[in-house]
């Protein structure tokens, strides 16, 4: 496990093309790591790079275990990749809703699984990312919701699960300037006014979360906008 002075080691970083998981792997590499994204787009920064549908769990694991024997390990992963099927339960098509959970949960498990006996072996971390919306439901979310507090219940029983063997922390954040509400309806997309967060500033938290020393667990960490409409 990295203490404050040491180097961050390699961190796998799930969706890191773009967002908030893009952010995380430019800090984790302005703070002396090696990134490594999973996604299914190369990262524009030309970061390590393996493609990879987190709807697909065997296929996310050998990906995790092929990272881990080019680099001789792993030090840390942080699961950033999320999307969204916004709608009534009853207007949006099966399959994309059953893809949120794939992708949102299952696929966060799925890496997990994968790389915990190497985070083992180093004392790595975890940072989990759920929503504010893994903790307040609110409606026409109903795949994304169920997604995220499957996250933190995963996680909280992780933490339980690995206690000082492996750094487990559950980061729930607002709202941020990405391009997830991009392809969104109208309707479904943030108010022209609405206050959001850049995903740079949120990524320090994860810094900040895998830098706590030894012994020290930061369990979870909220982010928000000032003026978040999903908390509290």
């Amino acid at each position: 496990m990295t203490t404050p002075t040491d180097g961050l080691g390699t961190v796998l970083v799930t969706g890191g093309a773009s967002g908030l998981g893009a952010a995380v792997a430019a800090a984790v590499e302005a703070d002396g790591g090696t990134p490594v994204v999973l996604d299914r787009h190369p990262p524009a920064n030309g970061f390590a790079w393996q493609e990879v549908d987190l709807a697909d769990g065997r296929a996310a694991e050998a990906v995790v275990r092929g990272v881990a024997g080019e680099h001789g390990g792993l030090d840390a992963v942080v699961t950033a990749a999320g999307i969204d099927a916004c709608g009534d339960l009853g207007d949006v098509d099966g399959e994309d809703w059953d893809r949120v959970v794939l992708v949102n949960l299952l696929g966060t498990a799925a890496v997990v699984r994968a790389a915990l006996p190497f985070l083992e072996r180093s004392r790595g971390r975890v940072v989990t990312v759920a929503s504010t919306l893994g903790l307040r439901a609110l409606p026409a979310a109903t795949a994304y919701c169920a997604s995220k507090f499957g996250v933190v219940g995963f996680t909280r029983a992780l933490a339980a699960e690995t206690g000082d063997r492996v750094g487990v922390t559950l980061l729930l954040p607002g709202g941020m300037r990405t391009p997830f509400f991009d392809d969104r309806p109208d309707e479904f997309k943030p108010a022209p006014d609405q206050h959001m967060n850049r995903p740079e500033d949120v990524a320090r938290s994860v810094i900040f979360a895998l830098r706590q020393p030894p012994g020290c667990e930061l369990r979870e960490l909220l982010v928000a906008p000032a003026s978040e409409p999903s908390w509290p």
